[in-house]
């Protein structure tokens, strides 16, 4: 089993990639494969609404959001973790998700993420944390991802990766994030080979509010 955790941060090895850490250390320590994969520092365009996506499959931009597509397909969870910039996720994180999940979903009919578990983590200097806790783990309920949770929201405080590792709790919340991904993975892995049938899926019904 692999999780994959995502760095939405233009720092490479800044606090995002700190917390991403104790949760990729831990998951390893469960016998859970895990790799993250930094977005870049380079800007990353919004969804344009072209809908070519419908028909090339990926996003009609071939980018970082594509390339992390073709590795979403083989992984069996997530973690998508983010620095807060104004109360958000950082802009490069917010159009790297909305291109990926709704390309995947328009493309591919949510092949990549379909009943996989996800995570959120955000990381601040001070404040705005739950504000792009809530924004980042809207994106799994639209794409029918269990969110896995942890002892306290997925929330690590810094100005550097240092600073980062001086917050125990915020540590320690990583740790039982990976722990409680772990075994909702064995538990999926356990109902597959029990036999255990995926939900029954039906046609979507689509409203736009006024009919």
């Amino acid at each position: 089993m692999k999780v994959l955790l995502v760095n939405g941060s233009p720092h490479k090895e800044g606090t995002t990639h700190r917390a991403l850490m104790e949760v990729a250390d831990t998951l390893r320590k469960e016998g859970i494969e895990a790799e993250i994969f930094w977005i870049g520092a380079k800007p990353i365009g919004g969804c344009i609404a072209c809908h070519k996506c419908s028909e090339k499959k990926e996003c009609v931009f071939d980018d970082v959001v594509n390339q992390f597509r073709k590795l979403a397909y083989e992984a069996d969870g997530f973690v998508f973790g983010s620095p807060v910039h104004y109360a958000a996720a950082s802009g490069n994180m917010t159009a790297f998700m909305d291109r990926l999940f709704y390309s995947e979903l328009c493309g591919n009919q949510n092949r990549a993420f379909y009943l996989k578990p996800a995570a959120a983590v955000v990381c601040a200097r001070r404040a705005g944390c739950t504000a792009a806790f809530d924004q980042m783990n809207k994106y799994f309920t639209l794409l029918q991802m269990p969110i896995v949770s942890a002892n306290y929201w997925n929330m690590v405080h810094g100005a550097n990766a240092e600073e980062c590792t001086q917050d125990l709790e915020g540590m320690y919340t990583m740790r039982t994030l990976a722990r409680n991904m772990a075994y909702l993975l064995r538990c999926r892995q356990a109902a597959d080979r029990a036999g255990v049938p995926l939900p029954e899926q039906e046609p979507g019904i689509f409203t736009n509010f006024i009919r």
